[in-house]
């Protein structure tokens, strides 16, 4: 069976290498510290929350917190095992050795098709903004555009693409923040929320005063967890990059440490102040809460200015996917799971083929978005469903096999250790069966999770046909 190159160095069975064309570095510790916050914070959050407090109420607050503690335990279990074995492929790589071939090709194709969907769905997303703003140019030609404009960014110096995440991420936290801030000034009085015409302070009134804290029950916050989930992907993408940081094995630790915390500070503490500053019933499905809460408070321009920062989250998001799937099909690739042709290298370190594989979906979107310019974001979103919970399945079934691999025959490489092992990967593994069992049973989700498993299904059964060729071929 086909094995991942194992670094020389290391003992048997804990590789860290990934192969013998290296990819270039350049990424440093603020780069990756502001990948991990930055890559999650998009329009799921500013925008998407809205549906989640609509079923939830204020416990959309417990809601985030479930949430996030699954994203937070997904990550410890991928910081752990990037650190002790860095490679640009990093979960794709894990399951391999942990599993075999068949999910390392699974998991890392399924990653693949994620991403890439997800940025065309990205840059359709900004190009509405931007068409909003000039409708004057047809939708299809912003995607054209900011689709050329990555592409480029992606094909030039891995620094480039640290750059670029670096300033967006800056925005969209100082965005969080400065919300919190003016949240907090509200609730304690010095800035009066358009609810309370009385001048007295927001206080904590709307957390109970509308049916309750849970006024759906827990049938609520379920639900609200089913809405708001999905928005923790895209914190992988920074064990990803960890390989191409000067030194992955602190750079992931540390990133990893960082970006679990303030991100569940993040959304739990925004999440808090929206309800607390308005009643949950005064929030609408499809318009930003931030916008609701701003325009109370009386900030001047609220719906532009989150506008702005949704526009920014998408675009920082689009970059981030198109670095990320490039990096996992290279690895495909090394490892025998994807074309070879994939495999060249610019003289920076650079894999272009691989960085334009994954962009084709995203200028096939502009043929999309030329035709069905209305409806496209929708069925694109759709189609990628439940893909994420599949992915982190097969991450915490790799740790509980590499974690004891690990123990016995490099010790000195778990400088990032999984909370309370193996009880909180299994108590992980049960969430995530838990949230898929939920989506089964609930009809707006049902669909989503049926494409998924779909096309799960349809890659399992081509690893275990690739398994059974090769098997075929040895005998």
């Amino acid at each position: 069976m086909h094995e991942a190159p194992p670094d020389e160095s290391a003992p048997a069975g804990v590789g860290t290498a990934e192969g013998t064309e290296p990819l270039g570095g350049g990424l440093k510790q603020r780069h990756l510290t502001m990948l991990g916050l930055g890559g999650v914070i998009g329009a799921g959050l500013f925008v998407g929350s809205g549906a989640g407090i609509a079923v939830a109420g204020p416990g959309i607050v417990v809601s985030y917190l479930i949430a996030g503690a699954l994203a937070m335990c997904v990550m410890r279990m991928l910081g752990e095992m990037s650190a002790a074995m860095p490679a640009s492929g990093s979960f794709s790589v894990h399951a391999e050795r942990a599993l075999g071939r068949w999910a390392g090709f699974s998991v890392g194709w399924l990653y693949w098709f994620l991403l890439v969907v997800v940025l065309a769905v990205e840059a359709t997303g900004a190009a509405q903004i931007a068409n909003s703003w000039a409708p004057g140019v047809p939708q299809w030609a912003w995607v054209l555009v900011f689709m050329l404009v990555f592409t480029a960014a992606n094909l030039a110096a891995v620094k480039n693409f640290g750059e670029f995440e670096f300033w967006f991420a800056t925005l969209k936290v100082f965005a969080i923040v400065a919300f919190l801030v003016l949240g907090l000034l509200a609730i304690f009085g010095v800035l009066p929320a358009a609810s309370n015409s009385s001048g007295e302070p927001a206080g904590l009134t709307n957390l109970t005063g509308h049916g309750g804290f849970l006024p759906n029950g827990w049938e609520g916050v379920i639900s609200g967890v089913l809405a708001v989930v999905f928005a923790f992907g895209g914190l992988e993408v920074v064990t990803i990059a960890a390989a191409e940081s000067d030194d992955p094995v602190r750079s992931v630790a540390r990133a990893v440490r960082s970006a679990v915390y303030r991100i569940l500070f993040f959304y739990v503490g925004s999440m808090l102040v929206i309800v607390t500053v308005l009643p949950w019933t005064a929030q609408k499905t499809g318009v930003s809460p931030y916008v609701k809460v701003l325009d109370s408070i009386g900030v001047p321009s609220a719906g532009t200015i989150m506008n702005i920062v949704v526009f920014v989250a998408l675009l920082s998001a689009l970059n981030a996917n198109l670095y990320g799937s490039s990096r996992m099909i290279f690895s495909l690739a090394e490892r025998g799971e994807g074309p070879k042709a994939l495999l060249k290298v610019s003289g920076g370190g650079v894999p272009r083929r691989a960085v334009l594989a994954s962009v084709a979906f995203g200028f096939v979107s502009v043929v999309l978005n030329l035709k069905w310019p209305d409806s496209v974001f929708l069925y694109m979103l759709n189609s990628v469903g439940a893909v994420l919970l599949f992915v982190w399945a097969l991450i915490a079934v790799s740790q509980l096999r590499l974690r004891r691999r690990i123990e016995r025959d490099a010790p000195e490489r778990l400088v990032l250790r999984m909370w309370a092992f193996p009880y909180l990967t299994w108590a992980a593994l049960a969430a995530m069966a838990a949230v898929l069992g939920l989506m089964l049973t609930d009809d707006g989700a049902r669909p989503q999770l049926l494409w998924s498993a779909g096309a799960t299904g349809l890659v399992l059964a081509v690893a275990g046909l690739r398994e059974w060729r090769d098997g075929a071929r040895r005998t």
